[in-house]
């Protein structure tokens, strides 16, 4: 079995932005902070990858978002956040943090949809960053 593929990227975690449209043409374009998040995050995947190819068949991802702990907390509720005993219930959703997944194609995974199972959870820390875990999963012949 394969030993699976982490993907870390440091610093606050961030969501998909909805695409913008130019209202004369209609024509829609993604953000330029999403654009520049997923160009790190490719970027993060290259570096884990090495000189690995992409993966191509199912996978199971585990993404941990790891938000900092607010400033205005008190000592006490900062501790409980640390030790994960709160969890994060600021935005981004888990559903937008999910589709940066997009950003590892033809990386990590051939394709996102190769995903047969996605865990999301958010969670306060003293290190903001954003980590996928990436396994393959044996298929029975």
């Amino acid at each position: 079995m394969m030993q699976p593929i982490v993907i870390e990227l440091a610093g606050e975690p961030e969501g998909v932005g909805r695409p913008r449209f130019v209202r004369k043409t209609g024509v829609a374009f993604t953000p330029a902070d999403t654009r520049k998040y997923q160009a790190a995050l490719r970027l993060a995947a290259q570096v884990a990858m090495g000189a690995r190819p992409p993966l191509d068949g199912p996978v199971r991802v585990v993404v941990d978002a790891c938000f900092p702990i607010p400033a205005s907390w008190s000592q006490k509720k900062r501790e409980s956040a640390s030790k994960g005993l709160i969890g994060a219930t600021c935005k981004p959703d888990c559903d937008n943090i999910l589709k940066q997944l997009d950003a590892l194609n033809q990386v990590v995974f051939v394709d996102d949809k190769q995903v047969i199972s996605a865990v999301v959870s958010k969670r306060y820390s003293d290190r903001p960053a954003l980590r996928i875990q990436v396994s393959a999963i044996e298929v029975a012949a």
